[in-house]
């Protein structure tokens, strides 16, 4: 009997070990050190050529420090504002801050609200170079110029910026680390992956006007929500450099104030329902459940205690490395791995809306299953 229950510990470790390597083979490599963003050193800087594009939906509250940590950025033309449509009063801050205020006209059918105030705003910039920015970063003033320099040194068609988090409430800092591992498990760190797998981060954009105009960005992601991974994969699907860059030194992003406000908001994206198909979705969950969410399971229930003990420490080890994308820690985050299996199950349901069709809520809009384009 004994000799039983031994070989069947050994079957199922070695049944957890296929399933987790892939997980634990992608976050050895992505350990491997990658060049994060830099500040411009250089002060003899060229004549500006920079247009920094905001789309903003009812961001009164949030626009100001944006724009106002851009006051004194090197490099820019010009900051526009593309408000969508909002009823308080964003448009009035952002011209109280000295932005340009742009309009557009209604949304057409088949385009998503951030895509469509995106085009406007590429279509209105003056600028040689374009980046993009989300209501809620919080960027350095060097953050403009350092990104457009690193894009230029790589002959990158479009790179995105990861930055930091704030995360100003007990709730939010248990609840967002753990959805963060779960992107970090499926695809490692920043820079660690490219080719079918590329992720972006659609917070901060660089690239230039005109690639953005002759190769029509926005109109071929005009209907997806993730919009930033859309882009990145297709380009990469035509050979373009597609460039993901830690820039936690010169950016910071403030998402969500507490943790009902986390789990609704990222919730809507972090499965990337829509971006990857069918087959590696569910990949991805059993993959993130064997090696995120059972390990204590493993090591009490004596199933796989030394794979469960493993992939424990690999746990820890993940939140120790994240730890810098988070500069003002309270105690949640040391213990975020209890919120583990909350933030698999929010992946999971992100999956299972897509796979049923579910209709997606976000910022007062309804819209439908992601249709990619891809």
């Amino acid at each position: 009997m004994v000799g039983s229950w031994s070989l069947g510990w050994l079957l199922a470790e070695l049944i957890i070990l296929v399933v987790t390597f892939p997980t634990i083979a992608r976050l050895i490599r992505s350990i491997r050190p990658t060049a994060g963003l830099k500040k411009v050193v250089d002060r003899d800087l060229r004549e500006p050529r920079i247009s920094v594009v905001i789309p903003a939906r009812n961001e009164a509250d949030r626009i100001g420090p944006l724009l106002d940590s851009l006051a004194s950025a090197l490099g820019i033309i010009e900051v526009i504002v593309v408000d969508d449509e909002s009823t308080d009063g964003t448009a009035r801050v952002a011209q109280a801050h000295g932005a340009v205020i742009v309009s557009p006209p209604s949304r057409p059918e088949g385009w998503v609200g951030k895509t469509w105030a995106l085009q406007q705003g590429i279509v209105a910039a003056r600028g040689e170079w374009i980046v993009s920015l989300d209501a809620d970063t919080r960027p350095s003033p060097a953050l403009p110029e350092s990104v457009v320099q690193w894009a230029e040194e790589r002959e990158a068609t479009l790179t995105t910026v990861a930055g930091s988090f704030e995360c100003p409430t007990t709730g939010a800092q248990l609840i967002h680390p753990a959805l963060l591992t779960t992107l970090i498990y499926r695809y490692g760190r920043p820079g660690a992956v490219g080719d079918d797998r590329a992720l972006a981060n659609g917070q901060c954009m660089a690239f230039r006007k005109d690639d953005a105009i002759e190769m029509r960005f926005m109109e071929h992601v005009r209907g997806e929500l993730i919009e930033d991974v859309a882009l990145a994969r297709l380009l990469v699907q035509e050979d373009r450099n597609v460039v993901l860059v830690d820039g936690a030194e010169l950016l910071r992003v403030r998402m969500f104030e507490d943790f009902p406000s986390t789990v609704r908001g990222w919730g809507r994206s972090i499965s990337l329902a829509g971006i990857e198909s069918h087959s590696r979705l569910l990949g991805q969950l059993v993959a993130v459940a064997c090696s995120q969410v059972l390990p204590i399971v493993f090591i009490i229930s004596g199933i796989a205690p030394v794979m469960g003990s493993l992939l424990l420490a690999i746990r820890i080890g993940t939140l120790v490395g994240s730890s810098s994308s988070y500069p003002q820690r309270k105690w949640s985050f040391w213990l975020s791995p209890v919120a583990d299996v909350l933030a698999w199950s929010i992946v999971a349901r992100g999956v299972i809306r897509h796979f049923v069709g579910a209709p997606v809520v976000w910022r007062g809009r309804t819209y439908g299953p992601s249709q990619s384009s891809l």
